[in-house]
């Protein structure tokens, strides 16, 4: 019983593992020019309190997952594809949501915002900025420059955009980063293979769902 146990964590962890992989964003070092609009008619502006950016990191024994809060952002939209735009996440309010408080939570949190993750005395704040998009597939396929830990990195992420009554939706696919790229290197058995089966998995989940109104 307990190899049948053992045998479906490990499919479990396995099949989140090729999940993460699939959707990887792709990541360039190469950082492009940020995108300006001109003209643009629908020009929103992001409604913070209902804006949201989800997180989930793995490891061999299980994942959290939680959220962090937007600062400030704009999007400019034209025929349904995001033109430029702006997202400043405070990396002082990131959550987990898989744990209560007094089991945990508070443990964990404390953790990722420290030297060991996202450093939030130093680098309090993220970054994305739109640098070019296009339509493809029913999807806005939007390459920005994604900024965090002070490493900026060139990333491409498909999203969906909708626009009714002065307002508007930007909600991408779920995607990954490899987070030592950025200078998360804490348990990465990338950077410490005698880590065996304690390791942190360097792929982590993101995705963006931003409320904006003109």
């Amino acid at each position: 019983m307990k190899k049948t146990i053992l045998a479906i964590a490990f499919m479990a962890i396995g099949a989140v593992s090729c999940k993460t992989e699939k959707n990887k964003a792709a990541v360039s070092d190469e950082i492009k020019e940020v995108a300006k609009a001109e003209n643009i008619i629908n020009s929103y502006k992001a409604n913070v309190a209902e804006s949201v950016v989800t997180w989930t990191g793995s490891k061999p024994t299980g994942s959290h997952n939680g959220v962090v809060s937007l600062e400030k952002g704009t999007l400019d939209i034209e025929d349904g594809n995001v033109k430029s735009g702006e997202f400043i996440i405070d990396m002082t309010s990131i959550t987990c949501k898989d744990l209560e408080a007094g089991d945990g939570k508070e443990d964990l949190e404390n953790h990722l915002k420290s030297g060991d993750f996202f450093d939030i005395e130093k680098f309090p704040r993220a970054k994305f900025e739109v640098t070019s998009s296009e339509v493809k597939d029913g999807k806005v396929h939007v390459t920005g420059n994604l900024t965090l830990r002070d490493v900026t990195k060139s990333i491409t992420i498909p999203a969906t955009v909708t626009e009714a009554d002065g307002m508007a939706t930007f909600k991408s696919d779920v995607f990954s980063i490899d987070r030592t790229d950025f200078g998360v290197t804490y348990k990465s058995k990338k950077i410490d293979a005698a880590l065996k089966d304690k390791f942190i998995n360097d792929l982590m989940d993101i995705s963006f769902d931003i409320k904006a109104k003109k």
